[in-house]
């Protein structure tokens, strides 16, 4: 440390600092610098949908999961058990309702009987399928391909339903987000390229205005932008920042 801070001083950097200051995005004053932020196209808070205590967790911090990947699953001996029920006496309504139809047959029995055992077995149905509902929050899966970017629960935790439990970020290419002077809007346009430059990473990256902002924000006097980067780039994830310059137009 004290030997870089002494580089530091006289102006002097290891060869590697070197190469990243001059690889790394102008400076923010730069008048045709734009803050631009990288985001997932899809991100999203997974909470419980029920009361209960979790059992375990499958999906740690950072971790790529894929549609449907199984990320927690609760005890559910109780919910389990009424699903059971349920399903026998949708079974036991179903029997009784054949036998009811069989004494009409033989006029033993009359039209109200076998009506009335006819709503049984669609209460019973419906019942099953709220039970087999109830039972299906005992997992919590990923509703689309992605990487956990927080845990917010932990293993033999007892929680309420709509409690966090996990924040998802989707895999593929990232959005850039952007807002610039309200002056700029009628020379802008879907497709109008730019040049994204990533702090992080010291490198600048092609992409392309994808969506325009239908209102300007009256106090800011700017219009937030949506652009795509023209190729997917493994090094890049959600939360990044930088700086982006029009390479046409304004």
């Amino acid at each position: 440390m004290r030997t870089l801070l002494a580089a530091a001083a006289v102006g002097v950097l290891p060869a590697g600092w070197a190469a990243d200051a001059r690889n790394a995005p102008g400076p923010a004053d730069d008048p045709g610098a734009i803050r631009v932020l990288l985001v997932a196209r899809t991100e999203t808070t997974l909470s419980s949908q029920m009361n209960g205590t979790i059992g375990e967790l499958q999906a740690e911090l950072g971790q790529k999961v894929a549609k449907n990947a199984l990320l927690a699953q609760f005890i559910c001996t109780e919910t389990q058990a009424r699903a059971k029920v349920a399903g026998a006496e949708l079974n036991m309504a179903r029997q009784n309702l054949d036998a009811k139809r069989n004494l009409q047959k033989l006029n033993a029995a009359g039209d109200l009987e076998v009506l009335m055992a006819t709503t049984e077995v669609e209460k019973t149905e419906g019942a099953l399928t709220l039970a087999r509902t109830q039972a299906g929050y005992c997992q919590v899966r990923a509703p689309f391909g992605g990487r956990i970017a927080k845990v917010l629960a932990k293993p033999h935790q007892t929680v309420s339903a709509g409690t966090p439990m996990f924040e998802l970020v989707s895999d593929g290419p990232l959005k850039v987000r952007l807002n610039v002077p309200s002056n700029l809007l009628a020379r802008l346009k879907p497709g109008t390229p730019l040049t994204v430059g990533i702090h992080e990473t010291g490198k600048s990256y092609a992409a392309q205005v994808s969506a325009i902002n239908a209102r300007v924000d009256a106090v800011a006097q700017t219009v937030e932008l949506e652009a795509r980067l023209n190729a997917e780039h493994p090094e890049l994830i959600p939360g990044m920042s930088g700086i982006a310059r029009f390479t046409t137009g304004p």
